[in-house]
């Protein structure tokens, strides 16, 4: 008997007859003769209506409220899942982030998992229980507050649970058929992958791709667990996530140049104008955003004009950072000597990344390439051992990804199939 963890999200239990089509799912596993725990999201956009509903009432919603309000979603999925599972005559108990468990640090809104205790899941699985579990949320032992763990946090949850119950794998529906060379939103005819690399993943999921969060990907591979990526509206195999380090002897897997293009609009760029070029100075600038606890991704420095001796320093952070990044340095602005600030919300970038590519040459020519043909400026660029990333406008990021898709050679035969999901 395998001990198998699923996790399904907002699209996958959008609707009465969802949860039904889920169910059913869940009992051909259990009839398999496997224990099953499933992990679930809020159904469709529920989240994103009750942050809505929030900011109706008040423009700044108290974190520990908002919490509060925001695990209710979770909650209806749960019970509502083990009630049609119930209905098809298999024993089925939901638990809340708590019940089940979930120890995570005091942070409202962004809470990280430090403890997974899952008592009352074991005892429901020995006797004979399909067990669901909340995901999204957790408990904090100091405040005893309800948390949340942010965006992604039902796949975390997924990832906690397999590693914590010694889950033989963690299957992770969606609303596709896996992992995708690209989103196939924006790609048509973007092709999905049998398997791709816990290395090449981490390098999507940071770069803007979806379908997996990136905490979920650490937290795999810290951990040793399987990921299977597959869809709930289907039976057909989905996409393995692996670490090569982890494979049995003899199985190793020839790795493809490219595994995938991505592409990110939740970020802004911040240009500092006139900084003085002096031992120092970036520093000082880089502690500022540092204490607003906003996530840097891609810096670019000028060269220094030698009349003046000054210089300007470009960077992007996720949207949500933005203006408490703006706002921070603004208030340095005497301090640290530049002269201007400027705030550019209209960017886009895109990410090329391949495991491969450590060995391959002429990746960046080709890129580069791909995007002159396509008429596309470039405004940053920022390059890992598997990754080059640059900054575009975003109105023009889409269609860099299809050009730069087919230079690759990685279109599909057929458009994708996406089964659902507003891409709210």
């Amino acid at each position: 008997m395998s001990l198998i963890v699923q996790k399904y999200g907002g699209s996958s239990v959008a609707d009465a007859e969802s949860i039904k089509r889920v169910a059913k799912r869940i009992v051909e596993t259990r009839k398999a003769g496997n224990d099953v725990v499933v992990a679930v999201s809020a159904m469709g956009d529920t989240t994103d209506e009750l942050l809505d509903l929030a900011n109706e009432v008040t423009p700044l919603p108290a974190p520990r409220e908002l919490d509060m309000l925001l695990s209710a979603g979770e909650r209806i999925s749960m019970a509502l899942l083990a009630m049609a599972i119930k209905s098809m005559g298999h024993e089925a108990r939901s638990f809340t982030g708590s019940q089940a468990g979930m120890i995570t640090d005091a942070t409202h809104g962004a809470a990280r998992i430090v403890d997974v205790t899952p008592v009352r899941l074991r005892e429901a699985l020995d006797e004979g229980a399909v067990v669901i579990v909340a995901g999204f949320q957790g408990f904090n032992r100091d405040t005893r507050d309800i948390t949340t763990l942010g965006r992604g946090g039902s796949d975390t949850t997924a990832v906690a649970l397999a590693a914590a119950l010694d889950a033989d794998v963690c299957e992770i529906y969606t609303d596709v058929d896996g992992v995708f060379t690209s989103d196939p939103r924006v790609v048509k005819k973007a092709r999905k992958l049998d398997r791709i690399t816990s290395e090449e993943m981490l390098e999507l999921a940071s770069s803007g791709a979806k379908v997996l969060h990136i905490r979920a990907v650490e937290y795999a591979r810290r951990h040793g667990v399987t990921l299977h990526v597959r869809s709930s509206f289907n039976n057909s195999e989905g996409t393995v996530v692996y670490d090569p380090e982890r494979l049995p002897e003899g199985e190793a897997v020839e790795e493809s140049v490219i595994a995938g293009v991505a592409v990110d609009l939740g970020q802004v760029k911040i240009t500092v104008v006139g900084v003085p070029d002096v031992p120092g100075a970036a520093a000082k600038i880089f502690k500022i955003v540092a204490n607003t606890n906003a996530n840097v991704d891609m810096i670019v420095q000028n060269v220094s004009a030698a009349a003046t001796g000054r210089t300007d320093i470009s960077f992007t952070v996720p949207k949500s950072d933005g203006e408490r990044s703006l706002k921070a340095l603004s208030e340095a602005q005497e301090s640290l000597g530049f002269e201007s600030l400027q705030y550019d919300d209209q960017i886009g970038k895109l990410s090329l990344v391949g495991a491969a590519m450590r060995s391959a040459a002429g990746i960046s020519a080709k890129l580069f390439e791909a995007l002159y043909d396509a008429g596309i400026n470039i405004e940053m660029i920022s390059t890992s051992e598997i990754r080059i990333s640059v900054v575009t406008r975003a109105d023009s990021v889409n269609a860099a990804a299809r050009a730069v898709h087919t230079a690759f050679e990685l279109d599909g035969d057929a458009d994708a199939v996406v089964y659902a999901g507003t891409g709210r």
